[in-house]
């Protein structure tokens, strides 16, 4: 018998399969809001990790604005073309 590799979960927008995240579509909006505001990195990373768009774009914008090469890196690494083109206009501006 052979062993099936693990497969990795499907984004889920709404936050459902994370039990730190509100079920409510509306309540998920609404933390994802009050991230943005408070520029609270780790739960826009959450909220991102669930598979919230709005969350992954507030972080490379607040990344870019702050100069962290970082958070950049890890999302560019991700897939996160936005994060890409900022790592290297961040990157640019260093030389």
């Amino acid at each position: 018998m052979t062993a099936t590799p693990p497969v990795s979960p499907e984004p889920d927008p709404d936050g459902s399969s994370d039990p730190d995240l509100p079920s409510d579509p509306d309540q998920v909006a609404l933390a994802v809001e009050s991230a943005i505001e408070s520029e609270d990195l780790v739960a826009l990373r959450r909220l991102a990790d669930a598979g919230r768009g709005d969350a992954e774009d507030a972080l490379v914008e607040l990344a870019a604005e702050r100069g962290d090469l970082d958070e950049l890196r890890r999302l560019a690494a991700a897939g996160n073309a936005d994060a890409a083109d900022e790592l290297l206009e961040l990157e640019e501006e260093e030389e």
